[in-house]
């Protein structure tokens, strides 16, 4: 008897069945498979409700947005490191993962008294402008975030760095130094000059809608009291 007569068809099925057996154990088993379950918006949203550090009002938001927003501001874009007045507060007292113990109890916590509320100094920028503070991204009396910005404002805001609150436009032209807070050439200010928008401007919609949806979810926070940026100062709800 030959190999070829050996196999028969019904061999021949067995083999078959084998090898994709094996070849699907594989596939379960390849590195990649792993990475790609992290990234799938179950995934995204189970882990960013999770993670929110603040209470959240889903009242007539769209859950799964609001979810994969939360994944994004706090466990990718690191949004709160910029947008807390100062990293001596962003953690709350024992929850900072960059002290040693006892100060850092093992658990890390931000501090929802300032979270998202702006304030951090990034001035002085150029002869004109001593201080250059980071907006409030809390949602104001209109549950609209960023002080009430609309979902197309912000989405113009993410893909453009518009400055839709003017607050250092550019200087007018003179022969000396102006004064105030305004920007000199080269920069342009209509525009964002700290915000990495021309990072964020590459998102897909979806993410930039859930981050908006994320936005409007968290609970408004008046912002710090700095004499000279009132424009951080945000109008809440009565409770």
């Amino acid at each position: 008897m030959t190999l070829k007569q050996c196999f028969t068809p019904v061999a021949g099925a067995v083999v078959v069945l084998a090898v994709t057996a094996l070849a699907g154990m594989m596939l379960l088993r390849s590195p990649q498979v792993h990475a790609d379950e992290g990234n799938n918006d179950d995934s995204r949203i189970q882990k960013g409700f999770a993670i929110a550090p603040v209470p959240l009002n889903l009242t007539e938001k769209n859950r799964d947005l609001v979810g994969i927003g939360s994944y994004i501001v706090n466990a990718q874009a690191d949004c709160n490191g910029c947008h807390s007045i100062d990293p001596s507060t962003e953690y709350s007292p024992g929850g900072s993962p960059f002290l040693r113990f006892p100060f850092f109890n093992g658990t890390k916590k931000v501090n929802p008294a300032t979270y998202l509320a702006g304030g951090a100094d990034f001035g002085p920028f150029g002869p004109t402008l001593p201080h250059l503070y980071t907006r409030n991204l809390t949602p104001d009396i209109t549950g609209r975030p960023e002080g009430g910005h609309t979902l197309p404002e912000f989405m113009q805001i993410m893909r453009h760095g518009t400055d839709y609150d003017g607050v250092h436009p550019n200087c007018p032209a003179t022969t000396g130094i102006p004064s105030g807070n305004c920007f000199t050439p080269p920069f342009n200010g209509a525009l964002l000059q700290v915000m990495p928008w021309p990072t964020f401007q590459d998102m897909s919609d979806r993410d930039l809608e859930a981050i908006y949806a994320y936005l409007s979810a968290i609970p408004c926070n008046p912002g710090p009291v700095i004499a000279n940026a009132p424009y951080l100062r945000n109008v809440c709800p009565v409770k």
